[in-house]
This record gives structure tokens, sequence and C-alpha cells, in this order.
């Protein structure tokens, strides 16, 4: 539920974006009656900020004409970080479901200086990324702020959530920690009526509420990040991999990321385990590593190999 300093931020917000708003346009987008909506305008008022109420036909509250609130004072570089962040945001699908990066970037452009707010747009017209685009899934911003609470209060939480299969069940979580990959947010987690730690898509939680027991500690030594990329290399797809590697682990943990696959050293050679759909796919991978390797199972995948050798060497002749 939004604080009445939030409210009273939002109103003096929507004043300075829109010429002339109603009491009852108002009074609904901050979700209150029009009385306390009154209080709220006298309040600003109080504070010497220049809201005029016009009666009749139209009318309505506004800003005195050509009050402007004092500018953000940023550094260049300090609005070349936020622009970048937010940029970056937007593009690689770490945005919330109210598009906020876009909220934002709006807001920074109407308090910045003149001069720093039309470097900034040129910067955003200029900027380029070599990655590509991704469409990531939002997630409620209110959620993950309540996650985030619940983690540094070591609260639990009860949600409704909905799974692969689109059945929703109410969880009690200890939450550990939020994970963000591939425009996508996690949330690892232990799960209690299940006994054990399982990470968990934000996006597919419901309605989510602090739970007023305490949270289990995360195991001595816990890191999300780790424990979330494990979990998504396990996720169950059609084939089990094994391969045998002629690299040092720490070599192959450098080309393969960690949301791929799991690595190790099993009887003095390095060990790689997958879960993929394609074995097509898996014999590119294995021959892009740069690496000697021995198929340990599928056999399947030992065909896809020699496949591949086969299409490489006539495309080698051409």
């Amino acid at each position: 539920m939004a604080s009445p300093t939030s409210r009273l931020l939002a109103l003096l917000e929507t004043l300075q974006a829109q010429p002339v708003a109603t009491g009852g346009e108002l009074a609904d987008r901050l979700g209150v009656d029009v009385r306390t909506l009154r209080r709220y305008v006298a309040a600003l008022q109080e504070l010497g900020i220049p809201i005029e109420g016009q009666r009749g036909v139209g009318g309505g509250y506004r800003l005195r004409p050509g009050y402007r609130l004092p500018p953000l004072m940023l550094s260049d570089d300090e609005a070349v970080v936020v622009v970048l962040g937010l940029v970056a945001a937007r593009r690689f699908g770490l945005d919330t479901e109210s598009a906020a990066a876009e909220g934002a970037l709006a807001k920074i452009h109407r308090v910045l200086p003149a001069r720093l707010g039309t470097q900034v747009e040129a910067l955003e017209s200029a900027l380029g990324f070599t990655a590509a685009a991704s469409a990531g899934i939002p997630v409620p911003g209110d959620t993950v702020l309540l996650l985030a609470e619940a983690i540094r209060r070591r609260r639990r939480v009860v949600t409704e959530y909905r799974s692969y299969s689109g059945a929703t069940a109410r969880r009690e979580l200890s939450p550990h920690g939020v994970v963000v990959h591939a425009g996508r947010w996690y949330l690892a987690a232990h799960d209690h009526g299940r006994g054990e730690l399982r990470t968990f898509r934000i996006d597919r939680m419901g309605r989510t509420t602090t739970a007023d027991e305490p949270a289990l500690a995360p195991p001595d030594g816990f890191d999300a990040v780790a424990y979330v990329s494990s979990s998504l290399a396990r996720v169950p797809w059609t084939w089990q991999v094994e391969v045998a590697l002629d690299l040092p682990v720490a070599k192959a943990a450098e080309r393969i990321p960690a949301t791929l696959g799991e690595l190790e050293e099993r009887d003095g050679e390095t060990v790689l385990r997958m879960r993929v759909e394609s074995l097509d796919w898996m014999a590119s991978l294995l021959a892009g590593l740069g690496c000697g390797f021995t198929v340990r199972r599928p056999g399947e995948l030992r065909t896809s190999v020699r496949e591949l050798a086969a299409r490489l060497a006539v495309a080698a002749e051409a």
C-alpha cells in the first residue's frame, strides 16, 4: 500500500507532467477520495509549492505557470551512469511490469538542466550494444521489493505460485537471494512444504505476503547465484549428457557458463554434465570448445558428433 509521502510525490509528479488535472482524475490516480486529495494539495501548498485550483467546467489543479522544481543535481558522469543503467535495464529485459525504466528516464529528462538534458538525449540516440536485446519477462516491482526486504529481515514469505504446468499452489518459503539471468528473475529459497532448497521464477509468483515466522538461515557459505545457475543447468530436457573434457576444470569453467552445465573433477579428469534438447546443438558446442573430449553418454551424441565432423570436412574441401 502506498504511503502518504509516496502519494504526495506522485501528486507532485503528475502536476508537473500534466498542465491541468481535475480533482477526480488526481484522486483516482492516487487511489484516494477527493477529500483526502484536498489535504494532500494543502500539504504541498504549505511547503511553498504553488498549486492553484481552478473552478468551473474544465477546472482542476495545476502548478503555477513557469514554476519548476529545482533541477536534479547530477554531475555529467552521474547522469551518464544513470541513463546507461536504465537503458541497459530496458534493453536486457530487467524492467518491471509497469515499465518503470521508461518512466524513470522520462522523469530524469524533465528535471535535468537544459544543457545536460540535451547531451543525455544525444547519448541515448547514439548508444549501441553488441549484445542482442532480450525481451525478458517483467516482474511486479512490489513483489521484488517485498522479497528483498524479507531476505534482509530474515522473514518467511507466503506466495501463490504457478508451476510450469499452470497449476497454482500456496508455498511457504524462506527466501535467500534474488538472481537475474537472461531477462528472467529467480528466487533461491527453502521450500517448507518440500523441505528443500528450490529455485522459483518470480514472474510466476502471484499474491505474496510476508509471514510472521522467521526464515530458516541459508546453508553455510550459500551462494544464491551459484545455486540458481546450477539448478538451471539441471532443467530436465530430453537428453542427459556426460562428456570428459581434455581441459582443467578452471579452464573449462571459462568456456562453459554455470547456467549451461555442471563441471567436476573426477578421477583426474574434467567431467561435464548437461541436459539438452538437441544433440546436434550439443555436438556444435563441444566442437567449439577447442579441446579433445570423450562422450560418456548418451551413445546417440557420438552419432551427432560424427555427422557434424563429416559436414565440416565437406565444407573445408569446398
